[in-house]
């Protein structure tokens, strides 16, 4: 790890590499350092792209390395290190320089490694590939043989290395010992094998390579399976190769194969056996003459083969060209156990993939739970290999795709599961009674001990299912805990899921726990079961229903809920107690567990999943084979799209026609008018479509002739029509001017297609996304949007941001438990929305009434939407129809002006409106105001119409559902909600053709698929037609607790990520508007020419200096603390007591020049550091009025798509660099500040790595002491990089920063006692007030001159409350009133002598309830 973090690869290996010195610790040492790279998660192909020459003959001698015999040249251990570096090559594809040297590996010549019979097979199912196979021999003999001799050598490398595994495997022996190396050796091959399996460029050939070897029989039939420890992981990837060896995919064209055609497959094979038996082997006739029901399952098959001899079964597997004819008078050198196995496993009926999964239990158990191979513990090194999916860059088919997504949530699942389980019952203490039973020494908030449990429904299965349909069961539990506790138990929701736990301990009463040591095996703990929540029961053992009513309050303390348990479960659980005579799981629960809401909610994420795979999952063509990563990458950009459309309302877009023109650098702008006055927005464009697919018409002489065409926009200005005569009915209007990379990209999403925008920090994404829902909403009225984003903060952001555009907000709906936090008294919840239309319905009939009697309409028109419909169609509307006909142009004669006004029969109704209405200047501009009166009125119907529904729905249920399905015409949701209610969402019948999707590189990439598939489709077809994705990939990615899922399954790619790394076409914006120029440059050059917006130049926030402070960024070199740098109190746990302290030190001296609190944030990179800033703020300053607490301590990763004007930021580590060396956090790091950025770091550890370079260069070129002018107040007028008028002074370290700001406090109370004192001037009838003043600050004054250092004993949330206090307190003691900021605070005190006029020592730990600014301590 030393030497790759030091660029041993980079700076030494590869540089100097050639084939004159090629050696095999040359050749090991570049191949540890990649592999190296790949286990770290940072680039590993990059120095060979700089220097490719030498690596075609690296890879070569790595191909033969890997053949080599082994303990002769190359060791087990060494070529394991081998294969894993091939598996990380083939891994790589997309890696141009990688592709050329695997491809002659996996290519169609590779079958020269199959058996004559076996290739002449295969070469007659498919007649094209026989050309193919003879071109190929053809290009063979015109190489000369030096050449073809090694293209034949690479050609056989898979082959030949599976022999060689074949070999190692059955060295192993079944009881003796072995050594891990062969052990490791085998497992890494078999990894090796699922990743060429599980994609199509690798598979597509090698899959029938792969079968004719028989790989899988030899394995399963080995003694390293059969070896319970040894050969555990072993097994299990076993079972995953031979999941993808009959993966049901057609090899060479790709396509998914349905369920027929994989029984057609299984037909087909058993009857040429059945045709082999019948023509040559008489003794199998009763075989071949029965039906394939009868003899497709494995005990049948060995029936009937297994009395055969083996040269018999020999010769039925050569009928089939699975293994080579036998020779006459010549025996078999196979086991009879192999040839058996041969022909059983490849005939025997298999379950489809489908029934495997629902058959699959929902919930872990205890042996997945605390399987170290499938669920690693977070602390994974990622040196061995595991039994997971990898989330790569393609998918065999969209069944594969949701299957690994689906195993891997499940796991990911799994694993915060056993941390909880964990974590609640250790903490209940169960501990073995005198008498044998459980006794609970301690008590749990999340889990709680059953009284009673039983089972009290199993209903009948379906037909066709052996599982059934529904089992229930009622917990009884005693809730004698603590009134807030007891109310969580009671408000557990339908739905929610707990775990039924079963302990036996056997350790006595008051054994300590150990969690260093295993957890099963200290708590007994015996069985986990899940369970989902319908209810809790009533008195009369009724479920309790969730709804408006009040609950009912139960007596006692006893509550019973009803549980849904797993069918699946069950009937495995039934099954096994039956058969095998194992006790009944369901009588043995003795605790019950919950689990916070937020993170309970993947049972219904699964479900989601695995019904998308039970159904036929339509995702529209154009985005199929992006999804899965094949074809084209660019084709489904708007430019490729068949229906791309012409001319496009940009609508408020432009703020005017120079805006416009700046926006399409390159084209020429033809405006359809030429009067100035009249080129104003909004603008209709029409840009040229070129036909076929983007290939340009050539004329006669080749030239291209659409060339200057392809530049020319047609720009059309057009009028808004007037809306009516009230100032509310203009419409609001967009006020950024967008540059011309924004452009392209509401450009990009108006059209039909895939739009990816990438978005560096501060650059507009929000502005651009919500510009693109306006856009769409106002091109195409009819059509539905759905937003989709990460967070609700962000979703809050969207919508508060489209409230200021003009969509009428009756299209708005907010879905899930978010819409709480928008920033507006609007409710755009469902419920929100009904009550929304029922009281609009009430104001719009309001105003028909007044319509009505305005017009002198006799009756009750506005009783309902119904009658109100006739009141327009039969009086509104006819009397409009007769103004219209009075005031049109009649013949040759000139319209006269006042006619308009005089006509006008709505004159009473708008009476309310600014007069007059009518200008009276030209008849086109008074008929304009007559025609919008008219819609005004016109859309008060339309809606009244539109909320019929909610007359007829009575229900607040019904009313919302329509809303959802048919009003609403912008949805909002975040990605876990799609998740959880997508199967509420299609049997509702939702519909919607667009998708926008807000922070989408920080999104799972299966949370980013569900939202494609909210839907039905309509005959076959998806109905989408645009995905718009905006998100930053230079930023962290989605969140994965564990370490092994992260860095081994790649599960932290994001959908958004992986389109990147595919090549799909992205909209790069590239001006930001959030930072100052010189803050932007730490990070801007991880973007593609990242600039800055004209206003970070010129507004004067940004062209100021930050006050009391000489740089507007700068880095902190911090050393060792009393010979202390990073410390680690739990694992992972990374504590820095110097940062911290001078991190907060510097916070204190910004607040007290004046710097608002909640403009400074503090952030650092891990947990243990943002706990131990925290619990200092509390004890220095958190509650004191002169200084308060900072907006934000978190960590980095919290912090993102946040930002604030001041950070100060904690890199915490002394010893590695950590996962700071990740640069997207870096990244995130030195993006959130808008005008300052402090850090506070261990200088010469940060700059010494490579990939942090870029941004460390440029801070280490600024002077590493912090360089402070205390005397300049905040604000100050001084500009930022001039030379300031006061004293600079530089800080060299924590304690004389700490003691600084001490002594800055004493100074500033010190003053406004001087200000108190001016007080007692002041006349006789205001004195009385100051007395009390008075005697408060002569009390402070005593104690300050019994000892000047004392003074941080005094409260400081009141700076003028006295505190009585002696010289004795001045020695160190610690805190004797046991106070403390909360019970899990770690200790921050530290014990500097002050410097100010002499050494002073000041107290150990001031009371927390009192002196909140305690001169700088020493550490106990």
């Amino acid at each position: 790890m030393l030497l790759e973090f030091s660029q041993y690869l980079e700076n030494y290996l590869w540089m100097n590499y050639s084939p004159e010195v090629s050696s095999k610790a040359y050749l090991m040492s570049i191949c540890c350092m990649v592999n190296e790279k790949f286990r770290e998660n940072v680039p590993a192909w990059e120095t060979f792209k700089k220097k490719p020459d030498h690596f075609p003959f690296f890879f070569k001698c790595i191909l033969k390395a890997a053949l080599a015999e082994t303990d002769v040249e190359f060791s087990l251990h060494e070529q394991t290190v081998l294969l894993l570096f091939l598996d990380h090559c083939f891994n790589s594809l997309e890696v141009d320089l990688i592709r050329s040297q695997v491809q002659q590996l996996i290519s169609l010549p590779m079958w020269m490694g199959l058996q004559p019979a076996r290739l002449e097979l295969e070469l007659k199912k498919t007649p094209k590939l026989r050309k193919f196979w003879n071109l190929i021999k053809k290009n063979d003999e015109k190489m000369d043989p030096e050449a073809r001799e090694q293209s034949f050598q690479e050609r056989r490398f898979l082959s030949q290395l599976i022999q060689k595994f074949i070999s190692v495997l059955k060295s192993v022996p079944l009881s003796e010992p072995v050594t891990m190396d062969k052990v490791h050796y085998c497992e890494r091959f078999i990894e090796l094998m699922i990743d060429l399996e599980a994609l199509l460029p690798t598979r597509r050939w090698f899959n029938t390579i792969l079968d004719d070897s028989h790989l899988l029989v030899h394995c399963y039939l080995s003694n390293l399976v059969h070896r319970e420890e040894d050969g555990h992981l072993f097994s299990q990837l076993l079972d995953m190769l031979k999941f993808y060896t009959g993966f049901e995919i057609n090899d060479q064209t790709g396509n998914a194969l349905t369920e027929n055609e994989m029984t057609t497959i299984h037909y087909d094979r058993i009857t040429s056996l059945q045709r082999a038996a019948f023509a040559h082997f008489p003794e199998l006739y009763d075989f071949a003459l029965s039906n394939v029901a009868e003899v497709d399952t494995r005990e049948s098959l060995v029936k009937f083969f297994g009395p055969l001899s083996s040269n018999t079964l020999h010769q039925v597997a050569s009928y089939l060209c699975l293994l080579p004819t036998l020779p006459k008078n010549e025996d078999t050198t196979f086991d009879k156990e192999f040839l058996l196995e041969l022909l059983v496993s490849r005939h025997e009926r298999r379950i489809s993939q489908i029934q495997q999964l629902n058959q699959m239990p929902l919930y872990p158990t205890e042996k997945i739970i605390w399987d170290e191979n499938i669920v690693p513990t977070e602390y994974y090194s990622g040196e061995g290999c595991l039994a997971l999916p990898k989330l790569n860059l393609q998918f065999l088919t969209l069944h594969d795709y949701l299957l690994r997504n689906f195993n891997l949530f499940r796991l990911e699942s799994t694993y915060e599961i056993r941390q909880d389980i964990e974590d609640s019952v250790s903490r209940m203490k169960p501990w073995q009674s005198e008498y044998g039973g459980v006794v609970f020494g301690g008590w749990a908030r999340m889990a709680q001990p059953i009284v009673a449990f039983t089972v009290v429904e199993v209903a009948k299965p379906n037909i066709g299912e052996n599982w059934p349909t529904r089992v229930r069961a009622d917990v009884t539990i005693n809730l004698n805990v603590r009134d807030h506790i007891k109310d969580e138990w009671e408000g557990l929701r339908k739905h929610d899921v707990c775990f039924l736990v079963t302990v036996r301990p056997t350790k006595p009463y008051g054994t300590k726990f150990d969690r260093r040591r295993p957890f099963i095996e200290q708590i007994g703990l015996v069985y986990v079961r899940g369970c989902e929540i319908q209810g809790m029961l009533d008195d009369k053992g009724r479920v309790i229903e969730d709804g408006p009513e009040p609950r009912p309050n139960l007596r006692g303390e006893s509550r019973t809920f009803r549980v849904f348990l797993d069918p699946n479960q069950y009937q495995q659980d039934m099954t096994n107690t039956i058969q095998n005579g194992a006790e009944d799981v369901y009588e043995t629960f003795n605790i019950i567990m919950r689990r916070k809401p937020k993170e309970n909610n993947f049972k219904a994420v699964l479900e989601t999943i695995r019904n998308l795979m039970n159904t036929d999952c339509v995702v529209p063509d154009w985005l199929h084979d992006i999804i899965l990563g094949y074809g084209d990458p660019s084709s489904a950009h708007y430019s490729k799209m068949p229906n791309q459309i012409a001319t496009l309302d940009f609508n408020d877009t432009f703020l005017s026609i120079e805006h416009l023109k700046t926006s399409f650098p390159g084209h020429n702008v033809k405006v359809t008018v030429d009067d100035p006055a009249l080129q104003i927005p909004p603008f209709r464009i029409t840009f040229p479509v070129r036909s076929g697919k983007g290939k340009k018409r050539k004329d006669a002489d080749g030239e291209d002739e659409d060339t200057e065409e392809a530049k020319t926009l047609i720009v059309e200005p057009h009028v808004i029509p007037n809306r009516g005569p009230y100032p509310y009915n203009q419409p609001k209007r967009n006020t950024i001017q967008f540059t011309h990379t924004q452009i392209e990209a509401i450009r990009a999403g108006m059209q039909p297609g895939l739009t990816m925008v990438v978005g560096p920090p501060g650059t507009g994404k929000t502005d651009v996304a919500v510009q693109i829902i306006s856009n769409i909403y106002h091109n195409f009225p009819e059509q539905r949007t759905l937003i989709v984003t990460h967070s609700n903060q962000a979703l809050n952001q969207l919508f508060e941001k489209i409230m200021a555009l003009d969509i009428d907000e009756r299209h708005l709906l907010r879905l899930g438990h978010g819409e709480e936090e928008l920033e507006t008294e609007k409710d755009f919840s469902r419920y929100g929305r009904v009550n929304y239309v029922l009281a609009r319905r009430i104001e719009l009939l309001e105003e028909v009434k007044r319509l009505q009697k305005s017009l002198g309409v006799p009756g009750d028109a506005s009783y309902t939407c119904e009658t109100a419909g006739y009141f327009f169609l039969y009086q509104v509307m006819s009397r409009w129809e007769e103004y219209i006909s009075k005031v049109k142009n009649k013949g040759n004669m000139l319209p006269d002006v006042t006619e308009v006004s005089t006509f006008f029969p709505f004159h009473e109704y708008f009476a309310n409106a600014p007069q007059p209405i009518f200008k009276g200047r030209n008849y086109e501009e008074d008929m304009e105001i007559a025609e919008g009166c008219f819609r005004h009125i016109k859309k008060i119907f339309t809606q009244l119409e539109e909320f019929r529904a909610s007359e007829l729905l009575r229900s607040g249920l019904d009313r919302s559902k329509y809303l959802l399905v048919k009003e609403a015409k912008i949805i909002a949701m975040t990605c876990t909600h799609a998740a959880l209610k997508r199967h509420d969402l299609v049997k509702l019948g939702f519909k919607y053709d667009n998708i926008l999707m807000e922070e989408a590189a920080q999104i799972l990439e299966i949370e980013t698929f569900i939202p494609l598939l909210l839907q039905n489709p309509q005959d076959g077809f998806s109905r989408l037609k645009r995905w718009i994705m905006i998100g930053d990939h230079h930023q962290l990615p989605p969140v994965i607790k564990n370490m092994a899922f992260q860095k081994y399954s790649n599960m932290e790619q994001s959908l958004f990520t992986r389109f990147v790394r595919v090549g799909v076409p992205t909209v790069d914006l590239d001006a930001q508007g959030r930072a100052r120029a010189s803050l932007c440059n730490l990070y801007n050059w991880r973007y593609k020419n990242l600039g800055n917006l004209p206003h970070v130049q010129l507004l004067p926030e940004f062209s100021t200096a930050n006050a009391g402070l000489l740089y507007d960024f700068q880095l902190i070199n911090v050393e060792d603390f009393q010979g202390v740098g990073e410390s680690e109190p739990n694992p992972y746990f990374y504590q820095n007591l110097g940062e911290a302290e001078y991190v907060v030190a510097l916070f204190m001296y910004m607040c007290l020049l004046g710097y608002p609190a909640d403009k400074i944030s503090i952030l650092t990179t891990y947990n243990g550091q943002k706990h131990l800033i925290r619990d200092i703020i509390n004890r220095r300053c958190g509650s004191n009025p002169l200084i308060g607490r900072p907006n934000k301590v978190t960590t980095v990763d919290r912090f993102q798509g946040q930002q604030n004007d001041y950070i100060l930021l904690s890199l915490v580590r002394t010893r590695a660099v950590g996962h700071l060396r990740d640069v997207r956090r870096l990244v995130v790091a030195m993006s959130r500040a808008r005008l300052g950025l402090y850090i506070f770091a261990r200088v010469s550890l940060f700059q010494n790595c490579f990939e942090l370079t870029p941004a460390f260069s440029q801070l280490t070129a600024r002077p590493l002491h912090l360089h402070i002018i205390p005397t300049e107040p905040f604000p100050t007028s001084r500009k930022n990089g001039e030379r300031p008028s006061h004293e600079v002074q530089i800080i060299k370290n924590m304690p004389q920063m700490a003691n600084f700001v001490y002594n800055m406090y004493m100074h500033l109370i010190q003053t406004t006692h001087h200000y108190h004192q001016t007080l007692l001037q002041l006349p006789p009838a205001m004195v009385e007030e100051g007395e009390e003043v008075q005697s408060q600050e002569t009390e402070l004054e005593t104690e300050e001159e019994t000892n000047p250092a004392q003074a941080d004993l005094s409260s400081l949330t009141d700076a003028t409350s006295s505190q009585e206090s002696s010289a004795s307190q001045t020695e160190s003691t610690p805190n004797q009133t046991g106070a403390s900021s909360s019970p899990e605070a770690i200790p921050t005190t530290s014990d500097i002598t002050a410097t100010v006029a002499g050494p002073v020592t000041v107290p150990a730990e001031a009371n927390a309830s009192q002196a909140v600014i305690p001169a700088p301590e020493e550490t106990k």
